[in-house]
């Protein structure tokens, strides 16, 4: 979408791209603040009017043609994001058994394909891929092929969804490492090969599959970390992840102004790396095997 939104906004695709940054930044300055004074709220209460506030801005964003509007639309989705997220693992959580509890967490997180560095570095990659890929693609000559990448990317998704929440419960940590690595194997893929349509699509589809769990993979890592104290970490969860689409959104937009499309699969492919080594060396706390 980001070619037509910038058209539409009479804006360049950089400054375009900010509408994430603005959406991450508002879920970051809000997650933990609204967290503490909404405690004494009835949850059911407070997940309905982040809903319906959610609703209202992307509505506004849907039909606005004024920049200045849509940032501020923007803003006011990711606050209600921010709220939404850090009640949606809690409520998971406190309705199903043990055994199932990472099944469930498939199922919460379903909607949007995070323990620690490893979150802000994984979300950082994902979003300037995934903000940007129109104009990456456009740099090998395959712009209209876009929507069909895309396609490919959310049926692997699903795909890794549904596996994600048949298997974590019994192999949380090998997913979290094929994760990231399928994920780094993709962008190095697309870094190296991309001007291939055949390697492109699938590149995009493994990385597809390696995003599609992730949000349950490391949130559950980040609630085994915390035991007692999950509740009080969701927020910190919710705050890092949009730390990392935040940063997205700017760091890709300063680098396709910069230095054009070529450098945000450099980038990318680096900082999905370095995912992958800190996975691999964290076996302690931070992605727990099964105990």
């Amino acid at each position: 979408m980001l070619p037509q939104m910038s058209q539409a906004l009479g804006v360049s695709q950089p400054v375009a791209g900010q509408t994430v940054t603005i959406y991450a930044v508002a879920t970051m300055l809000t997650a933990i603040p609204v967290s503490i004074a909404t405690t004494g709220w009835p949850r059911r209460r407070l997940l309905v009017l982040a809903l319906a506030g959610f609703l209202v801005a992307n509505l506004v964003t849907a039909v606005s043609r004024d920049y200045a509007l849509t940032m501020a639309a923007r803003f006011i989705a990711g606050a209600a994001s921010g709220v939404t997220w850090s009640l949606l693992g809690g409520y998971a959580q406190r309705i199903t058994p043990d055994a199932l509890k990472g099944r469930a967490m498939a199922f919460a997180f379903a909607g949007t394909p995070v323990a620690l560095l490893v979150t802000g570095l994984y979300v950082l990659a994902h979003t300037i891929l995934y903000t940007y890929i129109a104009p990456v693609l456009a740099g090998v000559g395959l712009e209209d092929q876009v929507q069909w990448i895309l396609l490919d990317f959310g049926i692997a998704s699903i795909v890794s969804i549904w596996l994600t929440g048949v298997f974590v419960d019994r192999y949380h940590r090998r997913l979290v490492i094929l994760s990231t690595t399928f994920f780094a194997a993709a962008a190095v893929t697309l870094t190296l090969w991309s001007a291939n349509p055949v390697v492109d699509y699938v590149a995009v589809g493994v990385w597809g599959l390696a995003f599609g769990g992730a949000a349950t993979l490391f949130q559950g890592a980040l609630m085994a970390a915390s035991r007692e104290h999950a509740d009080a970490a969701q927020p910190l969860q919710v705050t890092m992840w949009n730390g990392g689409i935040g940063l997205g959104g700017l760091i890709g937009g300063v680098l396709l102004a910069g230095l054009g499309s070529g450098s945000l699969m450099i980038a990318v492919a680096l900082l999905v790396l370095v995912t992958v080594v800190v996975v691999v060396l964290a076996r302690g706390h931070a992605f727990p095997g099964r105990r």
